[in-house]
């Protein structure tokens, strides 16, 4: 190429060559910065993972297992779940499949089924495990908005305070409801309200039919505090119908702590009266396994006339014994009863759950 007939691409080759030999002349000199490549293995290894992470010593991961009744009985439940959790998914991605006449299951199936056992100890009451099954059949059918669901228990045949303290009772000390199964038509109200009704009956001979709606709204109030209102109306044919309205928030408050609150009435059309709960809780994961809930209510109904039926203060240990489906719980409580003219009542459960399942809301 001629540069002299080309005086502009002479005028770059000027800066070109300047840059040339700076380059040379400096690439004696240690780089800036340098790239360590890291392995998998390295990135994942149990020493990389920070000390809160563990609830053992990290030598400790590496540590061959001690041959006892508990490694045998805890490697026969893991192998409990892997036979019967995937028959459990298999079951609802069928119904899934069938009911909606698709080749495909819809994602977010609820299907679950909830194994446990649970002891309660009380004043000079000696604790015993008694087994506790619960369930829950949630699928689509052709309709995208409406859905089959089949549970074994219906919240509105169980009083309030039983509901406030279902985690501290055994099977035996529930109030049997019996099996339902309905259709539910899911909708919204505008833009925020979720709405769904149920239409359905309980499963018995002779069966009872029910209907259902319940309407929800959650609201973020600022950048602590949220809040959630829940309205259900209900009608049972033997039973009658009923309302109940629920309002609660929740913030955080330091220190991993979130503290909840939540108000609660019902009205029993059947009693001609008001059950309501007023219930203050706090939540804490204390590490990767176990949380913590502290919580402190007050019960009261409004026949004869308004007053308080018992005050209690409890405290849930959940502690995660094997991935996410096998749990253990340890509550102790103190309730002062008007029935018992307010004395203490003291008790600890111990429970230990299985949850066979996709998904499910693990209260």
């Amino acid at each position: 190429m001629n540069f002299a007939k080309e005086p502009r691409l002479a005028w770059l080759a000027v800066p070109l060559f300047a840059l040339l030999v700076s380059s040379y002349s400096h690439s004696a000199e240690p780089p800036m910065f340098t790239v360590q490549n890291t392995t998998i293995p390295d990135v994942l290894s149990p020493s990389a993972l920070p000390y809160a992470f563990y609830v053992f010593e990290p030598e400790d991961y590496w540590a061959e297992p001690v041959d006892s009744w508990w490694m045998n009985f805890s490697n026969w439940v893991i192998r409990q779940e892997r036979v019967h959790g995937s028959t459990v998914q298999t079951f609802g991605a069928w119904a899934d499949r069938t009911l909606s006449r698709s080749s495909h299951s819809i994602p977010g199936n609820e299907s679950y089924l909830r194994l446990g056992f649970a002891a309660e100890s009380e004043y000079s009451d000696i604790a015993q495990f008694k087994p506790e099954v619960r369930f829950r059949l949630e699928v689509p059918t052709t309709e995208e908005k409406l859905r089959l669901v089949i549970e074994s228990e219906s919240d509105e045949l169980i009083p309030l305070g039983e509901r406030e303290r279902d985690r501290r009772l055994t099977e035996p000390e529930r109030t049997d409801t019996e099996t339902t199964g309905a259709l539910r038509y899911l909708s919204q109200v505008g833009d925020a309200i979720n709405l769904s009704t149920d239409i359905g009956g309980r499963l018995r001979l002779p069966p009872e039919v029910f209907w259902r709606t319940t309407a929800r709204k959650d609201w973020q109030l600022d950048d602590a505090w949220a809040l959630r209102v829940q309205q259900r109306l209900y009608y049972f044919h033997t039973r009658g119908w009923g309302a109940r309205s629920w309002i609660g928030a929740n913030r955080a408050v330091g220190n991993g702590w979130r503290f909840y609150t939540s108000s609660e009435l019902e009205w029993l059309h059947s009693d001609r009266k008001f059950e309501a709960a007023q219930v203050f809780s706090a939540n804490k994961r204390l590490n990767n396994r176990s949380t913590v809930t502290p919580r402190l209510a007050a019960l009261g109904e409004s026949q004869p006339s308004w007053r308080t039926t018992s005050y209690f203060v409890d405290m849930t240990w959940r502690y995660r014994l094997y991935e996410d489906w096998l749990f253990a719980e340890l509550i102790p409580a103190l309730e002062f009863p008007r029935e018992q003219s307010f004395k203490d009542q003291a008790s600890v459960i111990f429970r230990i759950e299985m949850y066979f399942s996709g998904t499910i809301e693990r209260k």
